[in-house]
């Protein structure tokens, strides 16, 4: 199907035959997903009306690729991938089948050969019967006519296996969602899997390299605060080498950040600041740490009694550096692992001084 101009045409026709013996029409639209989506609407009126009973199939998630409205009038079904005892009936059906398959050559798979042929098919039935094919047709005849084809044969047959991935689809969403649960799971046996699945796949190592720099901050925190640095060494080296290089260098960085002791105190930190930044008044800086460089702005107070906690007893002076409206509120609080145990430590320190200062 070419277009919208095919799919009027094709509507047209159905109208027509429905009133005149009504006869009803199915529509199947192979890859409905190449329509945009306000090509999709072309569909609609005539789904509803019933003048076409529409079957589109497609590869991608439709919840991302067809048009809601048309989505909400039809009926999901997902086709999940063969399994490998699906795959080898398939196959042994195709070597038996003499009217359209391969009966007829009087081949047979060594189990070995089977194995790998169901192995590399990965759920694809078109695939394994291509390769099934083409081994079959590189065998040679015995003396009785038979056909074996052997594991070695077999591997000359297929190609490499094309690792499941898709660089704009569902899956690629999917893959960096694994990615990411596996470490914040602290499970580098199941990150080490799925970055080699993303990168066998031709990810782009350098997005790869963004997603764990965010983790390092996001999910380990101060907990480990060697972990950003760790993430930003793995950054550079998949700039300085690219791929495959760089692929060690990732894989060292998801171990580390795997098996680090979790956080995610500075982000929730950050996510409280903001809401007050969104929800409250946002008062202007106080006047004691305003920089002061004109003459005016002394005059008008500003850097008036700041404390310059250098020169201040212990190094701290213990003043007040929020809005008045937001004095007591607190945004970052350390957890009980790693290095934030430290952190807290320091915390506790600063706040006793604070509070003798104030009385």
């Amino acid at each position: 199907m070419q277009g919208v101009k095919e799919v009027r045409a094709i509507v047209e026709e159905a109208r027509e035959m429905l009133m005149e013996d009504g006869s009803g029409t199915i529509l199947f639209v192979d890859e409905i997903h190449r329509f945009n989506k306000s090509q999709q609407d072309a569909f609609l009126p005539h789904v509803e009306a019933g003048t076409i009973t529409l079957i589109g199939a497609t590869t991608e998630n439709p919840s991302f690729e067809v048009n809601g409205a048309l989505l909400s009038r039809c009926r999901t079904y997902v086709l999940k991938a063969l399994t490998d005892d699906d795959i080898g009936a398939i196959v042994d059906h195709a070597l038996s089948d003499r009217e359209r398959g391969l009966g007829n050559d009087n081949a047979v798979l060594t189990p070995e050969a089977r194995e790998l042929l169901v192995n590399y098919a990965n759920g694809d039935a078109r695939t394994a019967l291509n390769a099934l094919e083409t081994a079959v047709a590189g065998s040679s005849a015995d003396a009785e006519g038979k056909r074996e084809v052997s594991v070695e044969l077999m591997r000359e047959a297929i190609t490499q296996r094309r690792v499941a991935f898709d660089n704009k689809g569902e899956e690629w969403y999917n893959l960096i969602s694994a990615l990411h649960k596996s470490l914040r799971g602290s499970d580098p046996q199941a990150g080490i899997y799925w970055l080699c699945r993303m990168l066998e796949g031709g990810a782009d190592p350098l997005y790869i390299a963004r997603r764990l720099v965010r983790f390092a901050s996001e999910d380990i925190g101060l907990a480990d605060p060697q972990a950003l640095v760790q993430a930003i060494a793995a950054k550079d080296a998949v700039h300085f080498l690219g791929m495959p290089e760089c692929n060690t260098a990732l894989a060292q960085l998801v171990v580390y950040l795997a098996t680090a002791p979790k956080s995610n105190r500075v982000y929730m930190a950050y996510k409280s600041a903001g809401e007050d930044v969104a929800q409250t008044r946002n008062d202007p800086v106080p006047l004691h740490i305003r920089n002061a460089p004109t003459k005016l702005m002394k005059q008008l107070g500003y850097g008036k009694e700041y404390q310059y906690d250098p020169d201040a007893p212990d190094g701290f002076s213990g003043q007040d550096y929020l809005p008045e409206s937001l004095q007591g509120h607190v945004y970052y609080q350390p957890g009980p692992f790693g290095f934030e145990k430290d952190i807290q430590r320091r915390i506790d320190y600063w706040n006793g001084l604070r509070a003798k200062r104030k009385k």
